[in-house]
């Protein structure tokens, strides 16, 4: 395992091709919930963006209790993505507007001017990476290697980002 502290290079290319995050939030129960939602902007300062409604469940635990975590798969790829950081609910009118596109009519009818619609800020605390052989060949060789040296993460890059320890 590798320790890139404040590189989000690597993050920034797995997650080109891993548009969707599942978020896992804790209910005022404490049960961990898991939803959908799409990754609309990695920005320059390692900020993830989702949007939601600002009246549901989720925005509402997000409140409550704001640390929370994404994960992201791609079983086909053999990549896989964890972040766990605070999220805040961002009612920015300028960065929804940046963000606008128009499959989010779906979930927005009033357009990008639902009073409904919020944005989710998640900073990252810590994010944990892994990038393994994605193709037939490339997994069968990863299995042989793996049983021959007895290291099941011999061909996998794994790396771990904890770009906020850093921060002051």
């Amino acid at each position: 395992m590798s320790d890139q502290p404040n590189d989000l290079a690597p993050l920034r290319t797995l997650l080109k091709s891993l548009p969707i995050a599942m978020m896992n939030t804790v209910s005022a129960e404490g049960s961990v919930i898991a939803r959908p939602l799409q990754t609309l902007d990695f920005d320059e300062d390692g900020v993830l963006w989702f949007a939601t409604d600002a009246t549901s469940e989720k925005a509402a635990e997000i409140r409550l209790r704001p640390h929370i975590g994404l994960s992201y798969a791609d079983h086909h790829a053999n990549s896989f993505v964890s972040i766990s950081g605070p999220a805040r609910l961002v009612h920015d009118r300028e960065k929804i507007d940046a963000l606008w596109s128009p499959a989010m009519s779906i979930f927005f009818p009033q357009g990008k001017d639902d009073p409904n619609l919020v944005l989710v800020r998640v900073e990252i605390e810590r994010a944990e990476l892994w990038d393994g052989p994605g193709t037939f060949v490339g997994k069968m060789l990863y299995l042989a290697a793996a049983a021959i040296t007895g290291n099941p993460g011999v061909m996998n890059d794994n790396v771990v980002i904890a770009p906020s320890a850093n921060r002051a």
